[in-house]
């Protein structure tokens, strides 16, 4: 087996922020899912994305079409944020989609996701990008999160004291009173990783003059995922949550991990834009 195989830095457009996703660019012959969960669990990353051309793609649609599924090293996971932006960065990067036509991945669980270049590098809306740096869009469904008692000992496992708890699909929201004890939180990953539950998402309002609307941390560690660098999904869900209170349809997000990274997060009935840009850090081919 000899295939393509990338690591993009995505919601970002530094090298070496943002968080990492590998991206595998399959052609006709697919992987069986054991073969997949054993490239993520090599590529040890948070996701490993594997994109696959379609079948049945209509001609002239205007539209360029392929498959996409997403494995943590643990699992398979129904719906991932930066791993999609960064398999659309690269199909765009290396010449094999068209820069003019939005991309649009057809997924096991979260339906047809749809990519779509905003702008290039100087940040010109309507400037149509020819390399890296790029502002993308990715149209994804809409998880408006509702108010939650929270499991026994969830809070003092974060080791936060919350203002309110909500749960959306997949994880739950725990919002506290300051960015400072967001970027603060220190969870007892162990401990964690024992509640059923995809993750937890920390959050607040940013600081006053702050350009960032939110800021969040992500943890994962039942998908062994300590924290997230920056996830895009959860923001399916903060964007409903923070949207009446802000009383803005478009939101400024910061993941306040290490590696850090942003979003804009703009929120439209039952779906969420979520927009970043990305860069290839690594080019390599898988063998064995």
């Amino acid at each position: 087996m000899a295939l393509p195989i990338y690591v993009v830095d995505a919601f970002t457009a530094r090298p070496f922020e943002g968080n990492p996703a590998a991206v595998c660019l399959l052609t006709e012959e697919a992987l069986d899912e054991q073969t997949m969960q054993q490239i993520a669990a090599e590529m040890n990353l948070s996701e490993t994305a594997f994109v696959h051309p379609a079948a049945d793609v209509s001609p002239g649609s205007g539209v360029e079409e392929r498959l996409l599924r997403w494995f943590t090293p643990a699992a398979e996971v129904e719906l991932c944020g930066h791993a999609t932006l960064a398999s659309a960065h690269l199909l765009w990067e290396l010449g094999l989609a068209d820069p003019a036509a939005p991309i649009a991945f057809r997924t096991r669980w979260s339906g047809t996701l749809t990519c779509r270049r905003l702008d290039g590098p100087s940040g010109q809306p309507g400037e149509v990008a020819s390399d890296a740096g790029a502002l993308i869009a990715m149209d994804f469904p809409a998880d408006p999160p509702v108010e939650a008692d929270p499991p026994p000992g969830l809070t003092e496992t974060l080791g936060v004291t919350p203002i309110a708890v909500a749960r959306g699909r997949y994880d739950w929201i725990v919002e506290l009173s300051t960015a400072d004890e967001v970027r603060a939180a220190a969870p007892d990953f162990a401990a964690l990783a024992r509640f059923d539950t995809r993750g937890v998402a920390v959050t607040a309002l940013a600081e006053e003059g702050s350009d960032d609307d939110i800021v969040s941390r992500f943890f994962a560690p039942r998908l062994r995922i300590a924290e997230d660098p920056v996830t895009g999904s959860i923001h399916c869900a903060l964007g409903p949550y923070y949207r009446e209170r802000l009383g803005e349809r478009s939101i400024a997000a910061l993941q306040a991990s290490a590696r850090g990274g942003r979003l804009h997060v703009s929120c439209r009935d039952n779906r969420v834009e979520l927009a970043g840009r990305a860069v290839t850090v690594l080019r390599g081919e898988l063998g064995g």
